[in-house]
């Protein structure tokens, strides 16, 4: 997943949140109501979780906007779940256990209040109903849920490939995929193209990720940086505390770093595949993270802070013609 960019919620706040968001939603008088209670929350934890996606949204249609939001909510919580929360690994492993059962169930609901009254976490209540009016295969989420497991269970990938295949597919690709679905094609000829451009976006995004955060995935006991780039450093696992890794450390960032420029550049070659009315939110989001990406690429000192895109500079590659949204939607509107 993409890297947190404000304060996170602890696990007492997301079981407040969910309190009294089924309260809420079940005596909403009907689906379409509860919908509505439920995907404004999910617009909070998109705007608690990520300034830039936050921004880049904004460019959407309403009902999209609305979609990605519940989208993003039901791959924020599992991502708390296996990064954040106080829990052992059995417990972590527990707790997604039981969101995929959540997951499965909703599924079978025919109704939000359906599934609601079932004891489907809201966020899933409402990602279960996205799935069924976009027509996202149901296998992507599950294959998102090995991912989250994954980072529970960290093992190193041999290779870019293995990385890829194993790893972002399930964490990033399908999540491409998902909004894929949402934003739609620009003719049903074009959907193929349109998941290329997701799935080349959703690797440039989790490289750019694992590159940022380096660091931080060590303290986690987790290794994304692949091994035989690593090995032409002759670096057998990564140690950034290691002064005498850090010139090897930083060739191997700008490589993968590099390797995710690429991927952006592939993802803008078929935006035109998607819808016109989720280009400008499509645009934004590689500009802003192709920018994040240079950040990286240039910088002398990855390893010893985080990088990030100042506001400042976000607003620079957002379509002008519609700031107006901006701080609209930091009021609430």
């Amino acid at each position: 997943m993409t890297g947190l960019e404000s304060k996170v919620w602890s696990q007492a706040d997301w079981r407040r949140i969910e309190r009294d968001l089924i309260t809420a939603a079940t005596n909403a008088p009907g689906d379409d109501e509860a919908w509505s209670v439920i995907a404004r929350q999910a617009r909070a934890v998109l705007q608690q979780y990520s300034t830039s996606f936050f921004a880049v949204t904004r460019f959407l249609p309403p009902r999209k906007r609305a979609q990605v939001e519940v989208i993003y909510a039901s791959v924020r919580y599992p991502d708390e779940i296996v990064d954040t929360f106080p829990l052992g690994a059995a417990e972590r492993l527990r707790c997604l256990e039981e969101w995929r059962d959540g997951y499965d169930q909703g599924l079978r609901a025919r109704r939000l209040h359906d599934a609601l009254g079932e004891g489907v976490p809201p966020f899933l209540a409402a990602f279960t109903r996205v799935v069924r009016e976009t027509g996202i295969p149901e296998d992507h989420y599950r294959s998102f849920l090995d991912a989250m497991r994954l980072d529970v269970e960290p093992r190193p990938f041999s290779s870019l490939s293995d990385l890829i295949d194993s790893y972002i597919y399930g964490s990033a690709i399908v999540v491409g995929f998902f909004l894929t679905h949402v934003y739609g094609p620009a003719s049903p000829r074009d959907f193929d193209r349109a998941l290329e451009s997701a799935r080349n976006l959703g690797i440039a995004l989790q490289l750019t990720n694992f590159v940022r955060d380096v660091g931080e995935d060590q303290r986690r006991g987790r290794q994304y940086l692949p091994l035989d780039l690593l090995a032409e450093e002759g670096i057998a696992w990564v140690d950034t505390t290691d002064l005498r890794q850090h010139e090897g450390l930083r060739r191997v960032i700008r490589k993968v770093a590099q390797e995710a420029r690429v991927h952006y550049g592939a993802a803008q070659r078929n935006l035109d595949a998607f819808a016109p009315d989720s280009r400008s939110a499509i645009q934004a989001c590689i500009d802003v993270y192709g920018q994040l990406n240079d950040r990286i690429l240039r910088s002398e000192e990855s390893l010893a802070r985080r990088e990030s895109v100042p506001m400042t500079q976000k607003f620079r590659v957002l379509p002008s013609s519609k700031y107006w949204r901006l701080p609209l939607a930091y009021l609430g509107w």
